[in-house]
């Protein structure tokens, strides 16, 4: 709980519930998107709270039925998510509007204020601030998130006068909108040193020599995959690793289910996987994407192709070539499958490998890649950092802001 012992005289500090001229609502739209009938109808659907940072997105939804009888938004409500798949503090989101009679979504707590004790702004601004923490703790829920109005209601907000707090807002409207400016211009420059090495990468394989040659993966090397069983899971022993232990940043054996030496034997049978060789993820939105095994725990694999490696081609001429654009419209072009896409056995033996002759040319594509790697992997980290700067920016300013000392 949130507490407060040096604030400036004339701020007091209530329950939500307290404050009498708040009204406590529900939306009962139902903002679904290419419903049939009616028109379309401004709303607001708990999703597009996450977009910005003080008012929502408001987008034009067609519905089942007309909005009569819907909740429908006055200006200067406080809205805040009633449901989410995401973690607690994704639940913990307030949003102020700005335009009165759009429709409002069933899993939408409303806060409505007639700004005559706490201005809407000033309690969006401190629900997305020094009482994030607290209201994320009152989700409930497990795989699906859920925060009711009667939760809502304890917080506790330092509440100063009117004019103090339209005040506070001018000043946080002005920081923020800086902040955001240096936000964007952070994630461009990020952005910006990721494409690079990707631009650089795409054109090796694009520009590429009198030398090179064109090969089935399986020409040259042997090809396999993991399991498509799913055995019975134990609490500790031999790690499972799928797909999702394969990354933009390479292989991790965390976070796996684990099962029986006994299952791992039988499937170490099939697809022997060893320190140096390639894994690449064969189902989901990540197929495709691959790393290179440099761990040398034991583990069995399901639904993963595995790459031995072979003397036959440069192991990391091999991975990069397979990070590149050309290597991931194959996969795309080869995919099959419905909701969860794959790409077969068959297809990842027959994947297209161009490379040169040499195998001293391969390392010296190799080595100049690394060296580019390590230049701009260093450029994302002082990016980052700056993003990371920023965020904890916002929090100490609208701590202050809260406490009185702007």
């Amino acid at each position: 709980m949130c507490k407060y012992k040096h604030l400036p005289q004339g701020w007091k500090v209530k329950k939500l519930e307290e404050i009498k001229t708040i009204e406590f609502l529900r939306g009962n739209g139902l903002p679904k998107s290419a419903l049939n009938d009616s028109g379309k109808s401004e709303c607001i659907h708990y999703g597009q709270l996450y977009t910005t940072y003080k008012h929502p997105v408001i987008k034009k939804v067609v519905f089942r039925t007309n909005i009569e009888g819907k909740r429908l938004s006055n200006k200067g409500d406080v809205l805040i998510p009633g449901t989410t798949t995401a973690d607690a503090m994704g639940i913990a989101i307030a949003r102020s509007l700005n335009v009165n009679n759009v429709v409002i979504g069933g899993d939408i707590n409303i806060l409505r204020t007639k700004n005559m004790d706490i201005f809407s702004d000033f309690l969006s601004y401190y629900l997305n601030g020094p009482a994030k923490v607290e209201l994320a703790s009152y989700a409930n829920g497990t795989n699906i998130l859920h925060l009711s109005n009667k939760k809502i209601k304890k917080i506790l907000i330092p509440i100063p006068s009117l004019s103090e707090q339209k005040r506070i807002v001018v000043i946080l409207d002005k920081t923020f909108a800086e902040i955001t400016k240096a936000e964007a211009i952070a994630k461009t420059n990020l952005q910006n040193a990721k494409e690079l090495f990707e631009s650089y990468l795409n054109n090796v394989f694009e520009n590429k020599g009198d030398d090179w040659e064109n090969k089935r993966l399986d020409e040259l090397t042997e090809v396999k995959d993991g399991t498509h069983d799913s055995p019975k899971y134990i609490t500790d022993g031999i790690p499972f690793v799928t797909q999702k232990n394969i990354k933009s940043d390479g292989f991790n054996i965390e976070n796996t289910k684990f099962i029986t030496e006994v299952d791992h034997q039988k499937f170490y049978q099939r697809s022997n996987v060893t320190y140096g060789d390639i894994l690449i993820s064969m189902i989901g939105a990540n197929r495709g994407m691959s790393a290179i095994v440099d761990i040398k725990n034991i583990f069995s694999i399901k639904n993963v192709g595995l790459i031995k490696e072979s003397e036959n081609i440069n192991q990391f001429f091999l991975l990069n070539y397979l990070h590149s654009t050309f290597a991931m419209k194959y996969v795309k072009l080869m995919s099959n499958g419905g909701a969860q896409e794959f790409i077969g056995l068959k297809a990842l033996r027959a994947f297209p490998i161009s490379f040169p002759k040499s195998k001293d040319e391969q390392q010296q594509i190799v080595k100049k890649l690394n060296s580019l790697s390590s230049e701009t992997k260093k450029l994302e980290i002082i990016y980052q950092k700056k993003i990371d700067n920023l965020v904890e920016l916002k929090k100490s300013i609208l701590q202050k802001a809260f406490n009185g000392e702007l």
